[in-house]
């Protein structure tokens, strides 16, 4: 048996509590999984109710129609309608079928009973306030309803049934309205209280999913935490101290350790979107692009997009960065000008090198190698934006992004006109310096 000091020197993946971490997460998603497909249990329970409420009804029409027997004109056919209710009542028994269009056939087959009472008593007998054939079995109609469609489908249903009535009697009695108000009431109430039901298991399913949401995330922080966070943090130290093309490594790793340090550290969910996909300056994304060979000319003020839309934009400046260093020659340089025009952000990647003979792009789509293509002008279209790659007479290539900025286009007015003149002067500027260094 290890001792404390030995199983924490362990793998995080051979330590016991570990092991009983993950072992227990699959019976957890499964218990979570049961409950957020599964219906509200005062649901379940309400179809059952409907069921045994069926059979008492029918039972109950049976014995009123014993009791009244010889008040029956024509009991042949009363008993003919209430063979009729049996035969459905046993079919979905037998086969449960939860659906608006069985309890419309339901619904129908029971005002249709409640209209033949006409057919079976004597108005005289109606009138006097006998019960109808199929008495309170239509109602299972209504619940049914109720439980399907809510509060709504409950009261369209009771009123149908209601109307039917009034039908049946032409004269109202004063158990007609008895009978008629309390079916709108209880398919009024039990809609309601189904509605109730279904919002708070809507909301269970929910809590339940973030809760396994955390439980996951935690789980994975352990690890991340002891491992890949730590790491992280050692290669941006370490490769500061280095200086040199290490120390842009080093940065990069730094940016990917604070947003892992806050995926497993936030509890709030919305936090952790935030850091994901939030606003990112483009500036200090593209600082790791400045090296030998190459010049980043930047504006003073932070350039900010949402956070999918600036990675799409470096990985293309780095695509057409890759392109310089692999066909330009080696003494080529290159220039990154970064411009903010308030409504759209425009990055140029310009070389000294040999450029791009005409047709060279077409014939290398046509070999299959969709550098440019796709890691460029494929992105750029993802983006809504736009990408050209020309080359000059004397060589030399220029590759031209741009990006709609949408979040900065809404701003715009409340600078009052200041914040243009700005990036203006900022990309007067930056193609200044461009213009100088080529």
């Amino acid at each position: 048996m290890p001792t404390t000091a030995t199983t924490a020197m362990l793998p995080s993946w051979r330590r016991p509590d570990v092991m009983a971490d993950d072992a227990a997460t699959p019976a957890v998603a499964a218990s979570t999984s049961a409950v957020l497909n599964d219906e509200h249990a005062i649901v379940r329970g309400l179809w059952r109710g409907v069921d045994v409420f069926r059979w008492l009804a029918l039972a109950y029409a049976a014995w009123a129609a014993w009791e009244r027997h010889d008040q029956i004109a024509h009991l042949a056919l009363g008993v003919a309608v209430l063979g009729v209710l049996a035969g459905w009542t046993l079919a979905v028994t037998l086969r449960p079928v939860r659906t608006v269009r069985a309890y419309t056939i339901e619904l129908a087959i029971g005002c249709s009973a409640i209209l033949a009472t006409r057919l079976v008593d004597d108005p005289a007998v109606i009138t006097a306030g006998a019960k109808t054939i199929p008495s309170i079995w239509p109602t299972a109609a209504v619940v049914g309803f109720a439980v399907l469609r809510g509060w709504r489908g409950g009261l369209a249903a009771a009123s149908l049934v209601a109307a039917c009535s009034f039908v049946e009697v032409v004269e109202p009695t004063p158990n007609t309205i008895t009978n008629s108000i309390f079916g709108l009431l209880l398919g009024g109430c039990i809609g309601y209280c189904v509605d109730l039901a279904r919002t708070s298991h809507a909301a269970l399913a929910e809590a339940m999913r973030l809760d396994a949401a955390r439980a996951e995330r935690d789980r994975l922080a352990r690890t991340v935490h002891d491992g890949v966070l730590q790491t992280l943090a050692f290669i941006n130290r370490r490769a500061g101290d280095l200086g040199g093309e290490a120390a842009r490594l080093g940065a990069m790793a730094g940016e990917q350790e604070r947003i892992l340090r806050t995926l497993v550290s936030q509890t709030d969910l919305a936090e952790v979107g935030r850091a994901v996909s939030g606003d990112a300056d483009l500036r200090g994304l593209l600082r790791h692009v400045e090296g030998d060979g190459v010049q980043l000319v930047s504006p003073a003020d932070a350039v900010l997009l949402p956070r999918r839309v600036a990675d799409e934009v470096v990985a293309a400046v780095e695509a057409a960065l890759d392109n310089v260093r692999q066909h330009a020659g080696d003494d080529a340089h290159a220039w990154v000008l970064l411009d903010d025009a308030g409504d759209e952000v425009a990055v140029t990647i310009r070389d000294s090198g040999r450029g791009v003979p005409n047709g060279r792009l077409e014939e290398a789509v046509s070999q299959g190698r969709l550098g440019v293509s796709s890691s460029i002008l494929g992105r750029l279209t993802d983006l809504g934006g736009t990408a050209t790659v020309t080359s000059g007479p004397t060589g030399g290539t220029t590759v031209e992004l741009r990006i709609p900025n949408r979040r900065t286009a809404r701003l715009a007015g409340r600078h009052h006109g200041r914040q243009p003149e700005r990036n203006a002067d900022s990309s007067a500027g930056a193609r200044a310096q461009g213009r100088g260094a080529s």
